[in-house]
C-alpha cells in the first residue's frame, strides 16, 4: 500500500506537470516557435532524447518541467522564430497555455467522474434531474475539528458512518439523535473507508465546543451521481467553473488573513502535505483520486496565474507593461525579478515542507515505514 500511494502521488504530479508544459509545447509550435527543449522536471538531467530541433529530457528533480524557447529570456535575436521576435498576442498564447491546460485537465477529469458515478453532497429529499442516476448513499464525514472525539479516533473526511451500537444510520437527523442520547458513554460507531468496514469506541461530549458538536465532526449525505455520457460534458464544464471560483475565493480568503496578520500556515499545504493526502484519499477508491488530481490541477493554474515573477502570471504581467510603455522591459531587469522570485518560491516551498512535516509528522512516517 505504502508503495501503491507513492507510485500514485508520482503519476499525479506527473500528469499535472506533463499537461501544463504539453501548453506551452504546444502554443509554441503552433506559433512557430523554436523550442529547444520539451523537460520534465528540473536538471541535472537523466537522460534525453533529440527528435528534430528539440530535446525531449527526463531531470532528477520531480518538481516541475519547463519548455525552453529560444529567446524567451528577453534575449535580442535576429532568428524570426525567437520568443522575443514573436507578436505579443503569440507571447500571450504560449504563457497562458499552460494554465489554460490544467483547467481543460480538470475539466476533462470531473467529466469522466460524472459519467462513472461522482461522489456529490445531496440534501435529504433534494431532487436531481430526471437524467441523473443516484446509488450509494452514505452518511459521510466532510470535516473534523482538531482535538475532538473524532479526531482522537483517527476520523477522516470521507468516512461514512452505517452504525451506531449494531443499529443502523439512515439519515444525518436519526445519527444526530442517537449521538446525543449517548453522550457521556462509550459508543461504538461503525464507519466505512472506501471498501474497508471499521469499529471505533467514541465517547460524544455533553458539552461540545460551540459549533463542533458531540463527535466534532460536519457531516453530509453523499451519494455517486452520475449523468449520461451527452451530458458529462456540459455539467463538467459547469462544474469545473463552479469549482474555480471556489478555489480562488479561498485563495483571496488566505491572502486577506495574511494581510491582516493572522497565520496562514495551517491553509497551506506542499509536497509533503499532498503525498498524505494522495495516501487518504486513495484508500477511498478511484473516483475520489479523479476529484482530488481534478482540484489540484486547478490549484495549480490559479497559483501559476498569479503575477509573481518566475511564474507564468509574471511574465504574463512584464509582457502587459511592455504593451502599455510600448516598449520592451530591460533584459537585466526582468532577469533579475524572475531570479527573485524563483527564489522566493524555493524558500516558500521549504518553509511549507517543514511545516507539512510538523503537522503531518506521523502519516509522513507512515508513508516510508514498511519500506526502511
Amino acid at each position: 500500500m505504502i508503495l501503491l500511494t507513492i507510485a500514485i502521488f508520482i503519476l499525479i504530479l506527473g500528469l499535472l506537470i506533463f499537461v501544463h508544459e504539453l501548453g506551452h509545447f504546444i502554443m509554441a509550435k503552433r506559433a512557430g516557435m523554436r523550442v529547444e527543449e520539451f523537460g520534465f522536471g528540473f536538471p541535472p538531467r537523466i537522460f534525453g532524447i533529440t527528435r528534430g530541433e528539440t530535446t525531449y529530457s527526463l531531470n532528477l528533480i520531480p518538481l516541475g518541467g519547463f519548455v525552453k524557447i529560444t529567446g524567451e529570456n528577453g534575449e535580442q535575436s535576429d532568428d524570426q522564430r525567437s520568443f522575443v521576435n514573436k507578436s505579443a498576442w503569440q507571447r500571450f498564447s504560449v504563457l497562458i497555455a499552460g494554465v489554460s491546460m490544467n483547467v481543460v485537465l480538470a475539466w476533462v477529469l470531473i467529466s469522466i467522474g460524472l459519467g462513472i458515478g461522482l461522489p456529490t453532497m445531496i440534501s435529504e429529499g433534494e431532487s436531481l434531474s430526471r437524467s441523473a442516476e443516484v446509488r450509494n448513499v452514505q452518511i459521510s464525514v466532510v470535516e473534523v475539528s482538531p482535538d475532538s472525539p473524532a479526531a482522537s479516533a483517527s476520523v477522516k473526511p470521507g468516512d461514512s458512518i452505517v452504525q451506531i451500537n449494531g443499529q443502523p444510520i439512515s439519515s444525518i437527523e436519526e445519527l444526530q439523535i442517537k449521538t446525543v442520547e449517548n453522550s457521556g458513554r462509550e459508543t461504538v460507531y461503525e464507519f466505512k473507508r472506501g471498501d474497508e468496514t471499521f469499529s471505533k469506541t467514541l465517547v460524544p461530549r455533553s458539552n461540545p465546543p460551540a459549533g463542533e458538536g458531540p463527535l466534532g465532526v460536519a457531516m453530509a449525505q453523499v451519494a455517486q451521481v452520475s449523468y449520461p455520457w451527452y451530458e458529462t460534458p456540459f455539467r463538467g464544464l459547469a462544474a469545473t467553473v463552479s469549482l474555480t471560483w471556489a478555489t480562488l475565493t479561498a485563495f483571496a480568503t488566505i491572502i486577506g488573513q495574511w494581510i491582516g496578520g493572522q497565520s496562514v500556515s495551517g491553509s497551506l499545504s506542499g509536497p509533503v502535505g499532498i503525498a498524505v493526502l494522495t495516501r487518504d484519499v486513495a484508500a477511498l477508491g478511484l473516483i475520489y483520486l479523479l476529484q482530488f488530481t481534478a482540484l489540484l490541477s486547478v490549484n495549480l493554474a490559479i497559483i501559476n496565474a498569479v503575477p509573481f515573477p518566475a511564474l507564468d502570471g509574471g511574465r504574463v504581467l512584464f509582457l502587459l507593461i511592455e504593451k502599455i510603455r510600448g516598449r520592451k522591459m530591460g533584459i537585466k531587469a526582468e532577469q533579475v525579478a524572475n531570479t527573485v522570485g524563483f527564489s522566493l518560491l524555493i524558500l516558500l516551498m521549504i518553509f511549507v515542507t517543514v511545516k507539512d512535516v510538523t503537522r503531518y509528522g506521523d502519516g509522513f512516517k507512515r508513508l516510508f515505514e514498511r519500506i526502511f
